[in-house]
């Protein structure tokens, strides 16, 4: 019976790159690894082939090989001689080619088959309110962040000073152990040492042998001008000390904006209600407006103007983060004021000169026009 060819055996086309084979015979193995089909003849019998067909493909000259005269180039004394081939040798090797240091459990899960002697530390969190005139000028905080840091005791080491670690006799220092399963052989962290290939017989007693401790730093951070509120800031190496002098993580700073009394911020552009005297309202004028850099604007008001009226005063808003000085724009939203507390005269005089209905068509258009309209709603419900 003529046997199959490599490259459907591995679902690949003849000018699959080298990059493509692999990717093939990975899927391909772990499919058919016996130990996921545990009892399966076929099963084993195709993982044998998928095997042998890598075997050949992913070696550039044996590829040739094969491409010119197929199998009859490993025939005889041709060459490969899969007739002798040891399988729990070359196979194995094959298989830990492709997942160097990691294995994958057959449920899928790919998993670290070895530990570096000390684990990385954790990265951490911390949330700062700042204000809207920080961050529109910038400014250096200082936190103050609950972090576990090297032991000063053993010098993160986890050990008691004076004495050093020893070499794990259950891995015998490899920090993993081999476990053969038919003819696949596969590597386990070793559980005594969790991988390390190191044990502490006389651990530190402050820090009970992990190598830190729970302590608060203080740490100084530049708040840049016009960060947005949600902006991260990572500060390098500051997150939590590794176990056992392993390297630290990151800390995440959380830029949360406080609401401002009289700002509304969008973006770069900044929104803020202004209050005009009636009398500005109706015969114009000029009004002084604080800006959040702290100057002091003026704005005209032309006549007439009518509350929900909008102002725009440019370059007055939010600096873009390190842009050299572009800001936003400020937007002025007026509210007409309407006065309070006046004397019988005041209001004699307005009665005088707003009073009358007919007035209203020149001096208040828009009441008269919705007044109207009211009217005419009126009359068409009671026709």
């Amino acid at each position: 019976m003529a046997k199959e060819d490599y490259y459907e055996t591995l679902g690949v086309n003849n000018s699959a790159s080298d990059a493509e084979i692999k990717s093939a015979y990975r899927k391909q193995a772990m499919k058919y690894h016996p130990d996921r089909n545990k009892g399966d003849k076929e099963s084993e019998k195709q993982f044998k082939k998928v095997n042998e067909a890598y075997y050949v493909l992913r070696d550039k000259e044996k590829r040739e090989q094969y491409d010119q005269f197929g199998h009859q180039a490993f025939e005889g004394n041709g060459g490969a001689g899969f007739k002798d081939f040891n399988f729990s040798g070359n196979f194995s090797d094959i298989f830990d080619e492709i997942f160097g240091d990691f294995g994958e459990d057959f449920g899928g899960n790919r998993q670290s088959s070895k530990r570096s002697a000390s684990a990385q530390g954790a990265d951490l969190r911390s949330d700062v309110e700042v204000g809207l005139e920080d961050i529109f000028f910038g400014k250096k905080i200082v936190i103050h962040v609950p972090k576990k840091d090297k032991c000063d005791d053993c010098n993160g080491s986890g050990c008691k000073p004076g004495t050093t670690s020893e070499s794990c006799a259950e891995c015998d220092g490899h920090g993993v152990v081999r476990i053969s399963q038919g003819f696949f052989t596969m590597e386990r962290t070793c559980s005594a040492c969790r991988g390390s290939g190191e044990v502490i017989a006389n651990p530190c007693g402050r820090c009970h042998g992990t190598g830190r401790f729970e302590k608060k730093k203080s740490l100084s951070v530049e708040i840049p001008a016009g960060v947005e509120n949600g902006t991260r800031i990572r500060l390098s190496g500051e997150g939590e000390v590794g176990e056992r002098g392993g390297p630290s993580g990151d800390l995440y700073i959380f830029i949360l904006e406080k609401p401002h009394s009289i700002f509304k911020r969008d973006g770069m552009n900044l929104y803020c209600k202004v209050p005009i005297p009636m009398a500005t309202a109706v015969l114009g004028g000029n009004i002084e407006v604080p800006t959040l850099g702290g100057a002091i604007v003026k704005v005209k008001i032309p006549e007439g103007t009518q509350s929900g009226s909008n102002f725009r005063l440019s370059n007055k808003g939010m600096p873009r983060v390190r842009s050299g000085g572009t800001k936003g724009d400020l937007f002025l939203e007026a509210f007409v004021e309407t006065p309070v507390n006046l004397s019988r005269k005041q209001k004699d005089l307005l009665k005088k000169e707003f009073g009358e209905e007919k007035d209203q068509k020149t001096t208040s258009p828009q009441s008269e026009g919705f007044f109207a309209k009211l009217k005419d709603l009126f009359k068409s419900h009671n026709k």
